[in-house]
């Protein structure tokens, strides 16, 4: 393990986000024991003070009273229910796309997987802090805004070997840097306003009891770098370690719009937040700042709630994921579904095997004597041997030959790697259709690893056929308002904006031939030379072409020769118009769900919506020169 704070937040995936897909972060468990004490439970009296300014109390010690301002107009609460612990609760109503709760990282760092900023997680034109030689900025306004708390850092770094500075991964940083902003709020450097006291981060409960020998003894090998950092004989290593076991539960992966993660942060007010496989709200970051929105209408006296995890999955794959990671066992409305026939089925659908007749689209279960594997539409049977034989040969095919051709090493192996990484991916795919049900996650998984080799590639036409083949599976696994699913809608817009745009700049081309190729030419000549020159603007531009494609540019240089030039241009003005049409459909379809998972005022949902309105006016454009 590289990076402890892999195993314990997962900060290099998203769901996504990576798509991994994760919805790109990871949320924290909520404690499920009391620490803010209320006068009498929500349940029993339906009574609960607001979280404004009446609430505020001097003291340090933690109470109930003690929270901190979350909206200054009331709206939220925090409650202790005896099967839950806390929870935030609504005072008000509240609608799909309004803000929730918004909130600043108590302490933040980026990922080490691509460099940047410590201030605002930007990834160009940095520059190492010239002390310590670790941290990384973007410019004097981002070092400035982060000197107080990296002044003590860059100290404690600096006393650090060189060799040993290559050791200090972001999860040993966050850690660091917990220790040094308690000491500035302490000490009054750093203001410590209700809504960050440290008071926050000593309340989190960190499942220390929870956790297995060798998860301890890492923890324990972390926090003797952090002691060696530090150099505070005030601290111990079992206070460290419990804290890193919190982070663990309670620390977010930070990730950009597109859900892809740039760093991890603690935000200890949305920590309070509990989790449901069918979350009323949604959590997005806007810079490094969390933002909670909700997706549906949230009735004054209601429980708010965000997903902890990937919610694509059977019941049980869900609950064995938030037991390992998040030590609780999930009663939201989907999982005290377990074991009735539709969950039952759902479960087979996402995970199991699909009918040996093709024509047939129903779901398998084990059958009572245990022989394989019956449909339950048709009642035909697929034996056991059968299954394992496929499941083998996919193992084979992942295990050997995708390790030397994953996406990560493609990136840089040259071409020849994604040729062969999108072959053995396709034999996958290929296996993976005979075995599994249309709507199998590992089958939509495998098609999301083609569509980003294809893209990365520049094979347009055919990434946008895999980008299609996934939306179906998307809008069967996440709910109507989820942000992965209007993402996707968003890739395959895009692409289809992409396509539209190569066939735009060969109808320029087309029309340029037209007016500057010798009038006078022979016909044939003229003919092959256009063939020729679209065949290689076409594979270097958009090498999915078909031959259908290159036979129709024939007829577009027959035109060419007639000096016709509306005919030149009427295949390509109806390609262009169905490919600006396909594009409008799912920037639309994004838009109306990330406007409510997004808002609509960050720069990349107003660059979408300008995209859309391009694609308006092209359509229109089109439009009238396919009537000319």
């Amino acid at each position: 393990m590289t990076d402890a704070l892999q195993i314990m937040i997962s900060e290099s995936k998203s769901s996504v986000l990576d798509k991994e897909h994760n919805q790109g972060s990871k949320i924290p468990q909520i404690a499920s024991e009391m620490i803010f004490h209320i006068v009498t439970a929500y349940k029993a009296h339906n009574c609960y003070p607001l979280l404004n300014q009446n609430n505020i109390s001097n003291s340090k010690e933690i109470t109930f009273q003690a929270f901190p301002v979350v909206k200054r107009d009331g709206g939220l609460a925090v409650s202790n229910l005896p099967e839950k612990g806390r929870c935030l609760l609504t005072t008000k109503n509240f609608y799909p796309g309004e803000v929730i709760l918004r909130q600043e990282p108590y302490v933040c760092v980026p990922n080490n997987t691509v460099s940047r900023c410590d201030g605002c997680f930007a990834s160009e034109s940095l520059k190492k802090c010239s002390a310590c030689q670790v941290v990384l900025y973007c410019g004097s306004t981002c070092q400035k805004s982060e000197w107080k708390l990296h002044r003590l850092e860059c100290i404690a770094l600096s006393r650090l070997e060189k060799e040993k500075r290559k050791a200090v991964t972001p999860s040993i940083r966050l850690m660091v840097r917990l220790f040094l902003r308690r000491k500035l709020q302490n000490e009054m450097f750093i203001p410590a306003s209700v809504t960050d006291s440290c008071n926050f981060v000593e309340a989190l409960v960190s499942h220390l009891k929870d956790l297995d020998e060798k998860q301890l003894v890492l923890y324990a090998q972390m926090a003797s770098l952090v002691h060696l950092i530090l150099q505070w004989p005030e601290i111990n290593l079992k206070e460290i370690a419990e804290n890193f076991s919190k982070l663990a539960c309670n620390a977010h992966t930070i990730c950009d719009c597109e859900l892809r993660p740039l760093g991890t942060g603690l935000y200890p007010i949305v920590s309070i937040i509990n989790h449901s496989c069918l979350p009323n709200a949604v959590l997005i970051f806007e810079g490094k700042s969390s933002v909670v929105r909700a997706v549906e209408h949230i009735p004054e006296g209601a429980e708010v709630s965000i997903a902890y995890i990937d919610i694509a999955g059977s019941t049980m794959t869900r609950q064995k994921t938030l037991k390992e990671q998040y030590f609780f066992t999930c009663t939201c409305p989907r999982c005290i579904k377990a074991g009735q026939y539709n969950d039952i089925q759902e479960s087979a659908i996402l995970e199991g095997y699909r009918c040996k007749d093709d024509r047939c689209n129903g779901f398998l279960l084990r059958d009572s004597e245990d022989k394989g594997f019956i449909c339950q539409t048709c009642g035909l049977l697929r034996s056991k041997e059968e299954v394992k034989r496929i499941v083998s040969e996919i193992t084979a095919i992942s295990d050997k030959e995708l390790k030397s051709t994953s996406p990560g090493s493609i990136l840089f192996n040259g071409y020849m790697d994604h040729e062969e990484a999108i072959s053995q991916y396709k034999m996958i795919e290929k296996l993976q259709m005979e075995l599994c049900h249309p709507f199998s996650i590992s089958l939509m998984r495998t098609r999301e690893e083609l569509l980003k080799i294809l893209m990365e590639v520049g094979d347009w036409r055919e990434a946008l056929a895999y980008c299609r083949l996934t939306i179906p599976g998307y809008q069967r696994m996440y709910p109507e308002l989820h942000p992965l699913l209007g993402l996707q809608y968003y890739t395959c817009g895009k692409i289809e904006w992409t396509v539209f745009g190569v066939f735009k700049i060969l109808r320029g081309h087309v029309v340029m031939y037209c007016f500057s190729y010798a009038p006078h030419a022979h016909v044939q000549t003229k003919e092959k030379h256009f063939k020729e020159y679209s065949h290689t603007f076409l594979r270097n531009m958009f090498f999915g072409a078909t031959l259908l494609e290159f036979r129709q540019i024939g007829l577009v240089a027959v035109a060419v020769v007639t000096g016709t030039v509306a005919l030149n241009c009427c295949y390509l003005c109806c390609r262009l118009l169905g490919y600006t049409e396909d594009a409008i459909k799912s920037l639309t379809r994004a838009i109306d769900i990330l406007r409510i998972t997004h808002g609509t005022n960050s720069p990349f949902m107003k660059e979408l919506m300008m995209k859309l309105d391009e694609a308006h006016a092209e359509a229109s454009y089109n439009l009238s020169s396919k009537d000319e």
